[in-house]
């Protein structure tokens, strides 16, 4: 089975978003990832230390079967766009999954992809994201079948939520030869990856620092 994939990107969006879910999606048997934008060309990540190359124009490519959009800071002024805004929901009509990582889940809930649905982002747009009318959950991936609708929590959830596609897509064993493919073991140095776990000064700090994490 052939799957396009189109990943959206923008000016400062973070790279694990869309890097980490294209290293697992574009192992997929049959599977083409697409980086598309408004414009293709380059487009720089929020700390400008990066670029990836959009190949296609929004308009060039409006059927994918999966969408992954990836969150960073770029997303605040996105989710006031009709263009793209009107591309998700027109891409969302035909899709087999309609997904986000991060402050990504803002543009699906700026559609109104989430209305009343339960969603995740990184924890510091929660507010921001039930302004849009979705219900914010500290989970790590939140899905619905029947809405064919995966938020993933913040940045490097993203993988996790494209394993969790890929099952879907191709079955349990190839995504986990995808998962050893890749060798995704995570054993951090350190217990401080969500606000459950990490000790209150490191929470504050990155509430302080919050243009570089989200």
């Amino acid at each position: 089975m052939k799957i396009e994939i189109a990943i959206p990107i923008f000016d400062r969006f973070t790279a694990l978003d869309a890097v980490g879910p294209y290293e697992v999606l574009s192992r997929l048997p049959g599977a083409t990832v697409h980086f598309v934008a408004a414009e293709p060309g380059p487009k720089r990540t929020e700390t400008r230390m990066l670029a990836l190359t959009a190949d296609l124009a929004l308009d060039e490519l409006t059927d994918p079967e999966v969408v992954v959009v990836p969150g960073g800071y770029g997303t605040r002024e996105l989710a006031r766009d009709e263009q793209i805004l009107g591309w998700l929901r027109r891409a969302h009509e035909t899709s087999l999954r309609t997904t986000s990582v991060c402050t990504g889940s803002l543009l699906l809930a700026a559609a109104g992809l989430l209305d009343g649905l339960e969603a995740t982002t990184h924890w510091l747009a929660f507010d921001t994201l039930a302004e849009y009318g979705a219900v914010p959950v500290e989970r790590r991936v939140v899905e619905h079948t029947e809405a064919r609708i995966i938020t993933a929590a913040g940045v490097s959830s993203g993988i996790d939520m494209a394993l969790t596609l890929a099952a879907h897509i191709a079955g349990d064993e190839i995504a986990q030869a995808i998962q050893l493919g890749i060798e995704y073991d995570p054993q951090p140095p350190f217990d401080s990856g969500s606000t459950a776990k990490a000790p209150p000064g490191i929470v504050e700090l990155v509430r302080g620092a919050a243009g570089t994490f989200a």
